[in-house]
């Protein structure tokens, strides 16, 4: 079959597509032809072993997995003897932050990690739905969010970002979006009540006070965002932040809540990608969740993917699309 590899860390330009051995899968596992994958935010620092100690998990001079990818949508071609849930024919979907293999033609993954598609969602679709909504989810699941709170989500149009708001508007929260000009209308159509154009204003210094402040994007930190909060307010990122800070400040935070207005931050290390994806499948299922798409690219033209992508502009998700032949 064919597969994206990378045999060391290193920027888009270490991958090669090869033809490698097609996977079989064990026991507890199916065995997935791939129609559709992603490149992400994960994939992207996977490649490149950023931050430096993710090189404890992934190996520590070259990748453990050389088939990347996390996000995957495809037909289930076999099943291991122990699979219950699954069988053969079921269309599938699903993410796997530790690597799932997906750019490939083929891929193999343990049952519990794999999902049917909702009827009427294209594999497209499918796979893109959910990195970004695992992430925005777990931003939610980490507060309290009440019906009628005030939510602003910096870098709305990003995969993270417009899964979030699809996500708040489902908790029936007040939702201000920050994004850039052309991208307005797009978020308005995802849910948010109002829109802050960060090529025309810094959004730091609105006068709103809000509940919580969810940077989907990374871009901003806790000291910058802090005046936004009111009192019991929560900074969440996605990112680790400068110097990692975001892992340590929702340790200091609580403890020294008097002394900066009683706002905190909370950890950005998500948790349960199978409860995200299901909340994510009954949405799609009520037509109230679609992924955004911003470009599509076949498996030959990953680099290229991977390159536009880490130059952070994307709007939603970059789509890969996989087309077999008779030789797989």
């Amino acid at each position: 079959m064919k597969a994206i590899v990378h045999t060391k860390y290193g920027p888009p330009d270490v991958l090669q597509l090869k033809e490698v051995e097609k996977p079989t899968p064990k026991d507890n596992e199916v065995l997935i032809r791939v129609y559709a994958t992603t490149v992400n935010r994960t994939d992207c620092a996977t490649i490149r072993a950023i931050p430096f100690f993710m090189r404890l998990f992934t190996g520590i001079f070259k990748p453990k997995k050389q088939i990347p990818g996390t996000e995957f949508a495809g037909e289930i071609e076999e099943i291991g003897e122990n699979v219950e849930s699954l069988k053969v024919g079921d269309k599938v979907f699903g993410f796997d932050d530790q690597g799932a293999g997906s750019h490939a033609e083929y891929m193999t993954i343990s049952e519990d990690k794999a999902m049917t598609i909702p009827k009427n969602i294209t594999y497209e679709q499918a796979a893109a739905s959910t990195e970004g909504a695992h992430y925005a989810y777990n931003f939610i699941k980490k507060v309290n969010i009440e019906s009628g709170q005030k939510i602003l989500v910096n870098g709305a149009t990003g995969a993270i970002g417009s899964a979030a708001v699809q996500l708040l508007k489902y908790f029936d929260v007040n939702v201000t979006a920050v994004c850039n000009t052309k991208n307005m209308e797009l978020v308005k159509s995802l849910g948010a009540n109002k829109v802050i154009d960060y090529t025309k204003e810094d959004f730091t210094k609105d006068e709103e006070k809000y509940d919580f402040v969810f940077d989907t994007v990374g871009k901003s930190s806790f000291a910058k965002c802090r005046p936004l909060l009111q009192s019991g307010g929560i900074y969440i990122s996605s990112d680790l932040g400068y110097m990692a800070q975001n892992v340590f400040l929702p340790l200091i935070t609580p403890i020294i809540k008097p002394m900066i207005g009683n706002k905190k931050t909370a950890s950005p290390i998500p948790t349960d990608i199978r409860g995200s994806i299901l909340l994510v499948k009954k949405l799609m299922e009520q037509g109230k969740f679609k992924a955004v798409i911003d470009r599509e690219y076949l498996l030959e033209q990953i680099i290229e993917a991977y390159k536009y992508v880490e130059k952070g502009q994307k709007t939603g998700n970059v789509v890969i699309t996989v087309e077999h032949n008779s030789k797989t």
